[in-house]
């Protein structure tokens, strides 16, 4: 705060040295700045708005027995593809006490596990480190409505 309000802040380099002055940084780490232009970055582009939208676009569209491939580059992204194929794992457990709700059809069957990178792609190629592939095959059950419930999309200050 300080910083602003001797001046505005008018590049991303002074934002970059203002985040790594405040947070700090150890020999070796990543650029302490990078995690902030990251989330900066997924807030503006609306990127796990987007994902959403287009996961449940991919399930009125796709028919039975068709095949969805995602591939997420980071943990935000693969908890919410992997709680769209698999609602169960991201819903509330249930009281043993209740009487046991019924689940729903599966929309995705054949949902395969993740799969990641191994050393001779990550070798070649060394932005695939963080990558994983999920993928599922699509079930006769009617596709569902948008919903970000259950899917543990972050939410941001101010945002809806």
């Amino acid at each position: 705060m300080a910083a602003r309000a001797a001046a505005p802040i008018e590049t991303t380099a002074e934002l970059a040295r203002l985040i790594e002055k405040s947070i700090g940084r150890k020999p070796g780490d990543a650029h302490p700045a990078t995690r902030s232009f990251q989330a900066l970055r997924i807030a503006v582009n609306d990127e796990f708005g987007q994902l959403v939208e287009g996961l449940f676009a991919s399930e009125r569209l796709l028919t039975d027995g068709g095949r969805l491939a995602v591939v997420t580059f980071h943990s935000l992204e693969d908890r919410i593809v992997k709680r769209f194929f698999d609602p169960e794992k991201g819903a509330p457990t249930q009281s043993r006490h209740l009487p046991q709700v019924v689940a729903e059809t599966p929309r995705w069957i054949d949902v395969a596990k993740a799969v990641k990178p191994g050393d001779a792609e990550t070798s070649r190629n060394p932005r695939a480190r963080s990558a994983i592939l999920r993928s599922a095959r699509r079930s006769s059950a009617p596709s569902r409505p948008v919903s970000l419930e259950n899917l543990g999309v972050p939410r941001f200050r101010g945002a809806a």
